[in-house]
């Protein structure tokens, strides 16, 4: 997936055209990220120029929710932690320092912040990535052998729980 598609939405962000309808491009969201990670994005296509983004690569989430308890238009929901599902993370086990027994890292474990709901240690040792991932980024932010990337999941149409965000 190219770069250019690559970013999240912020937590709680609507499904992708609903979150282009409402986003005022106001960039409160970016100004009370405590992390620095939300950035507004630049370019010249106005739907999404000037809409807020984080790349996971730069700057992950840390799942604090002060931008979608601030945003003024809904396009970003104040939900919980719990419901949060910016996006998925994918673990090749194959680039895994640990699932190939090169060394014993658990970096991606130990910043999750969610884990034992979005990450456990298979056998105490072993990172495995659950479907409770919320997407933040910090996993693939922090693994230093890339085996792990996170997917936006902001062009889905629907969700299981179809009225939360996103």
């Amino acid at each position: 997936m190219g770069q250019g598609k690559r970013f999240l939405r912020p937590p709680g962000a609507r499904p992708e055209k609903e979150f282009l309808a409402r986003c005022l491009q106001c960039g409160q969201c970016a100004q009370v990220c405590i992390f620095d990670c939300i950035k507004m994005r630049r370019g010249f296509n106005f739907f999404v120029a000037g809409t807020p983004e984080i790349n996971p690569k730069q700057a992950p989430c840390h799942l604090c929710m002060r931008c979608s308890a601030i945003c003024p238009s809904d396009a970003l929901l104040d939900i919980p932690i719990e419901k949060v599902h910016m996006g998925y993370a994918k673990l090749d086990r194959s680039k895994c320092y640990t699932w190939t027994g090169e060394l014993m890292c658990r970096s991606c474990y130990e910043r999750c912040p969610i884990k034992w709901r979005a990450m456990y240690l298979e056998g105490g040792m072993n990172p495995v990535i659950t479907d409770q991932c919320a997407g933040c980024g910090l996993c693939e932010h922090v693994c230093p052998k890339g085996a792990i990337e996170v997917i936006p999941t902001r062009f889905q149409q629907t969700r299981t729980d179809s009225s939360e965000g996103a």
